[in-house]
């Protein structure tokens, strides 16, 4: 622990104008709130469907990378990496330096935009039509 800050890491933090604080907060959280933290937007045919911006990411959804050299690439998420809170996407891949063979890159799941989910995981679909119907509703009384 460095002098001068506190516990490593509290639910109660609020926010802090320090990028230092902020990004001690992201490092130390456990990984059932570093999962939160690794959301991505969803395209806007996924957004009027389920009334909602964004949502974590998870193995088998097909995204597009929006930012950095793999900009443009549309690949399915091969692994969530959540103690380094990265995303492996296949097709964002690589060549070594001794031309070997390609490795893949890691990236920022907040560069990614969801395109088509995982429908695999029941509980991840239920909460999903649950909270669309909701924001659907409020939208429609406004």
């Amino acid at each position: 622990m460095r002098f001068g800050m506190k516990a490593k890491w509290k639910s109660s933090w609020k926010a802090s104008k320090k990028p230092s604080k902020q990004r001690k907060y992201r490092w130390n959280a456990p990984l059932h709130i570093v999962h939160k933290l690794m959301s991505a937007h969803l395209s806007k045919e996924l957004r009027q469907k389920y009334g909602m911006r964004s949502m974590a990411v998870r193995k088998g959804d097909k995204v597009k990378v929006m930012r950095g050299q793999f900009s443009g690439t549309i690949g399915e998420i091969d692994e969530v990496d959540l103690v380094h809170s990265k995303v492996y996407v296949k097709g964002a891949e690589f060549k070594g330096k001794a031309g070997t063979a390609p490795r893949r890159y890691p990236l920022n799941a907040s560069k990614l935009m969801l395109i088509s989910l995982n429908t695999d995981d029941k509980a991840r679909m239920k909460k999903l039509r649950g909270k669309g119907l909701e924001t659907a509703k409020s939208a429609a009384k406004k």
